[in-house]
């Protein structure tokens, strides 16, 4: 992690979160995830070796700006936690059919792999919503310059929608496969 502590981290991502005057908790985990919000607990977490090796994916950025235009994003997720709350049942059938079924099978079965589509959709619709409450958030608090926070977001979303977009190229394939078999 070079010159970036895990205290520095820390503080840093603690000063933005108070920055919004969100009431949201901070703990740091080893998840191998940048950053997530938990809507459950709401609480912000970050794993400071992910954290910082994101951040080098985007070299032209300060780490700074970086580390809170992410924050800002997590806490547009604390933003839409009513959103959130709704979809959890829901999202407990898409983990339950990745329990039940191993990715082989999942890739095999049209509506399968279209429960796996409809979650990435919904994954989708909630990081578009986050970043557009992160971005009302640094327009108040002019944390992060514009141009910044634009590349931090598409280099964000930009790997929801390519997993879904490779998805969904194979869920189209496997139904004009299923189109073509006799009944």
């Amino acid at each position: 992690m070079n010159q970036y502590t895990n205290e520095f981290l820390y503080k840093l991502i603690c000063s933005t979160i108070q920055a919004t005057g969100l009431p949201i908790m901070l703990e740091e985990d080893h998840t191998g995830v940048n950053m997530s919000y938990n809507f459950i607990t709401n609480v912000v977490s970050f794993d400071a070796n992910r954290l910082v090796e994101a951040a080098g994916e985007l070299p032209s950025i300060l780490f700074d700006h970086y580390v809170k235009t992410i924050t800002l994003h997590e806490l547009g997720h604390a933003i839409d936690r009513p959103a959130l709350d709704a979809s959890l049942t829901r999202t407990l059938d898409y983990f339950d059919m990745r329990d039940q079924y191993s990715t082989k099978e999942i890739f095999k079965n049209p509506d399968l792999l279209g429960m796996l589509i409809e979650e990435h959709q919904m994954n989708i619709a909630f990081e578009e919503t986050a970043w557009a409450n992160a971005e009302n958030l640094n327009e108040k608090l002019l944390l992060i310059d514009q141009n910044t926070f634009e590349m931090i977001k598409n280099h964000s979303l930009s790997t929801y929608i390519n997993n879904y977009e490779e998805d969904l190229a194979v869920y189209k394939q496997l139904l004009e496969q299923t189109e073509l078999q006799p009944a």
